[in-house]
């Protein structure tokens, strides 16, 4: 696990200024082997409503305090990302992580790990 960091990737600077849209719409010009990588991502305080998030790799990334309702994180990848004081109402998150990763990330700011199947 790394420090979350401002990455240098031109997709990452879409989120960073909450272009959400431009960044759902450029989003498939730029998966390497079918993933995004956006792993370490320092995202806080982002209002990400709308995020297209399928195929994204945010693992070990830093969601504190972002506005991330209704995204269905289903198909990305979360293993060690934080998502402390985030807004996370109507959100889908994978089946093998459970419940009490998220409550813990939520309330103080754990690392979310994900079960083996």
């Amino acid at each position: 696990m790394s420090r979350p960091r401002k990455l240098e990737h031109p997709l990452f600077q879409l989120l960073s200024e909450e272009k959400v849209d431009d960044f759902n719409k450029q989003k498939t010009q730029h998966l390497d082997s079918g993933l995004l990588n956006l792993q370490g991502a320092d995202l806080r305080g982002l209002n990400l409503r709308g995020l297209d998030a399928t195929g994204i790799d945010f693992r070990d990334a830093y969601f504190r305090s972002c506005d991330l309702r209704g995204i269905d994180f289903r198909e990305a990848h979360l293993e060690g990302a934080s998502i402390s004081r985030a807004k996370i109402s109507g959100c889908y998150f994978a089946d093998n992580l459970p419940a009490e990763e998220i409550l813990l990330s939520l309330t103080t700011g754990t690392r979310m790990r994900y079960q083996k199947k």
